[in-house]
């Protein structure tokens, strides 16, 4: 409403006999809101009704019940014309034939063929029938009226009374009369509540059905919690997917549509059900359909699994229980049970639980590992659980570079030979020096005498992507990064990829966002075992998983980044795949940096003990003498091999190359000659730390060559 105001003021030249005259004007206040029209005031009011939560309810209970009565009627008018006619052997013949199961289709036509000859006699009958039931209701009132006449004549000797032989005749007929008065009387409420019940019986059919659009059902039956999946609902979601091919042989099919489908069996927390699609029905156009297909299902999408089995036109899917993938699948075998170890060579890591709620574990033995996925999705986690399982192994070495820098690796720190955090372009120049130590070692191993036994040389690298992505060069202006053949990190990786499985030298990298900037395809169709977190796009995850993967069905890019966080899409031998299927998704463990921290402290008492280096040293003479004590650590007693392995990555450049004998003649004299152990050799902490002191002041020991 508009406001005013009221404004006084003196006349400035008022008549002289008049006096002062004092004038009183009402105008309205210019800060006041212009008035609002009544039409726009009501059409706010409109729109606010309408738009209600309490006016769609009602609009949907409306809509839902009305259709409940129509389809009924539908519904029963249907059921009607198949009981009366042959229709339905009609369409089972028709679905036999579709399917090509031509003994079944004879199996019905007989059926047909009888049904048709039923119905021709019962239509002669009908010719006949009129005559016959004239002289039956003759004959019936003749004999009717005679048992009464004659019961009326035992009734009159008995009772001496000649008026009772037709006691039993009059009472009949008013007990008939009595019959028309009562339906006299009820007709008329017959005829109103006749309809009505009628009606009610054709709501009771609608409403069993559910026969009513999605968006009308009531809020417990649209959320679908606890609903079953039976074949019917499987058929009527197919039938609507939008596929004019299969809605038409469907349609053809009726109630014979459950023939397309294989038994519906209990799997995990969902079941599982393969569907055999009809002719001119190809399986992409119901992969490309899974959103469609879950809300037909009242699923939600990442509740509902297409993937290809090995039969031909098949499609299998797999229907999680509302809400059961959101629900938590409890912690690691690693955290419960502290006497676990692990065996690199025949051994599996306990990784999750696949959908089917079965342990999902991996091998890990000569597999070279990719893991990829967006930010923030549990991607460190997943690769970590792994590098603690195998820590478990003590025969295993680790190489790390973590090049987020923020902790998530610092519980191997004196268990890794090698770690080093950090984002920069030194730490990523640090990283590829490490990784091309390992190339060394791998070069090492390989011309090492046949039938030699390495132990596993694990090359972890986390966030891998900084190093592909780093600009910096070397004094030769060879860049650290890239997916050129001049990438020092690029041609590093790739070398292993090429031949490090053979001597167990294997790469693990886990990276983000995976493009062809950030993960060059040489280096991701190098890993045996590829596995991805969420996704953003299909090309993605084609460039994670690998083209066969993805058009199998794996869809990496469907799952819902901060929902689904640990769960991911595996594509390797390394793991047990259903039959037919190119992924399996798996929800991994999720152990937190206190639990893991303990696995480390089990893995490290394990071992006698590994100094861990945070950097590459390079560029500086050398005293191999106390570098050996260095790389020597608080063990005991080292593996003269472990020795050497340690002091390459140490330093490549001064002891890369380096054998035996050069690691025996700088000892040599020295009181810390190498010597048996358990018949391997070894260098012995306590001989170093004397050998040390007692150097002479200016330094006996002679750097490095």
């Amino acid at each position: 409403m508009s406001e005013y105001v009221v404004r006084l003021h003196k006349n400035p030249e008022p008549p002289a006999a008049a006096g002062t005259v004092t004038t009183l004007t009402v105008v309205p206040d210019p800060a006041s809101p212009a008035p609002v029209p009544l039409w726009v005031r009501s059409g706010r009011a409109l729109r606010t009704a309408v738009t209600h939560e309490r006016t769609r309810t009602a609009a949907r209970a409306v809509t839902r019940h009305g259709l409940y009565t129509v389809n009924g009627g539908r519904i029963v008018a249907r059921r009607t014309w198949d009981g009366r006619t042959g229709a339905r052997y009609e369409r089972m013949l028709r679905a036999a034939e579709a399917a090509g199961n031509y003994e079944v289709a004879e199996e019905w036509e007989e059926r047909l063929q009888r049904f048709r000859e039923a119905r021709h006699r019962r239509r002669m009958d009908l010719l006949h029938s009129p005559v016959d039931a004239a002289k039956g209701v003759g004959v019936g009132v003749g004999m009717g009226i005679g048992v009464l006449v004659a019961l009326g004549v035992v009734m009159a000797i008995n009772n001496h009374d000649v008026t009772d032989v037709i006691t039993p005749l009059a009472a009949t007929i008013q007990f008939i009369g009595a019959l028309i008065r009562i339906v006299q009387i009820v007709w008329p409420y017959a005829v109103v509540i006749g309809p009505l019940v009628t009606l009610l019986g054709l709501w009771s059919v609608g409403a069993h059905q559910q026969a009513a659009p999605h968006w009308a059902l009531p809020d417990n039956v649209r959320s679908g919690q606890g609903e079953p999946i039976t074949p019917s609902i499987v058929v009527k979601a197919l039938r609507d997917l939008g596929i004019p091919a299969l809605r038409k042989a469907i349609q053809e099919m009726g109630d014979a549509g459950a023939g397309m489908l294989g038994p519906i069996r209990i799997a995990g927390c969902g079941v599982e059900v393969d569907v055999m699609l009809p002719s001119g029905v190809s399986t992409n156009e119901v992969q490309n359909r899974r959103r469609k297909l879950a809300e037909n299902l009242t699923r939600h999408e990442h509740e509902v699994f297409i993937t290809i089995p090995e039969a031909a036109r098949t499609v299998r899917l797999w229907i999680a229980d509302s809400g059961a993938l959101d629900e938590p699948i409890g912690p690691s075998p690693l955290v419960n049970d502290e006497t676990m170890t692990a065996d690199y060579a025949k051994g599996r890591a306990p990784w999750g639980q696949d959908l089917r709620g079965d342990a999902a574990a991996l091998s890990l033995y000569q597999r070279h590992l990719l893991i990829t996925g967006l930010s923030n999705q549990g991607k460190t986690v997943a690769l970590r659980s792994l590098a603690l399982w195998l820590a478990l192994d003590k025969s295993v070495q680790f190489l790390m570079g973590d090049l987020k820098g923020v902790g998530d690796w610092a519980m191997f720190d004196g268990l890794a030979t090698t770690l080093i955090q950090g984002p920069t372009d030194e730490h990523v120049i640090q990283v590829t020096e490490m990784v091309e130590g390992a190339v060394d070692e791998m070069n090492r191993r390989i011309q090492a005498p046949p039938g030699t036994v390495f132990p596993p040389l694990i090359v972890l690298v986390d966030e891998a992507q900084v190093a592909f992505m780093c600009p910096a060069r070397d004094e030769d202006k060879r860049p650290y990064g890239g997916s050129k053949a001049n990438s020092r990190y690029f041609m590093a990786v790739r070398k292993i990829h090429n031949q490090g499985r053979a001597v167990n030298v294997l790469m693990w990298q886990g990276t983000q966002d995976p493009t062809n900037e950030n993960l060059p395809k040489l280096v991701r169709e190098g890993a045996h075992t590829r596995a991805s977190l969420a996704l953003g796009t299909e090309s993605q995850a084609r460039m994670a998983l690998g083209d066969k993967a993805v058009d199998g069905g794996a869809a990496p890019n469907l799952l819902r980044p901060g929902l689904d966080k640990g769960t991911l899409v595996v594509a390797s031998d390394g793991i047990t795949i259903p039959a037919g299927q190119s992924s399996i998704t798996v929800r991994t463990h999720y152990i937190d940096d206190d639990a893991a921290e303990a696995i480390t402290d089990r893995a490290k008492a394990l071992r006698d003990g590994v100094t861990t280096l945070h950097a590459i040293e390079r560029g500086a003479e050398r005293d191999p003498l106390a570098d050996i004590a260095t790389v020597v650590g608080d063990a005991t007693r080292v593996r003269t091999q472990d020795v050497l392995k340690r002091l390459a990555v140490l330093n490549p450049d001064a002891y890369g190359k380096w054998s035996f004998l050069d690691l025996k003649r700088v000892l040599e004299n020295t009181g810390a000659e190498p010597y048996k152990s358990d018949g391997v050799m070894v260098v012995s902490r306590d001989r170093l730390a004397r050998a040390l002191g007692n150097r002479d002041g200016d330094g006996s020991a002679s750097a490095a060559e």
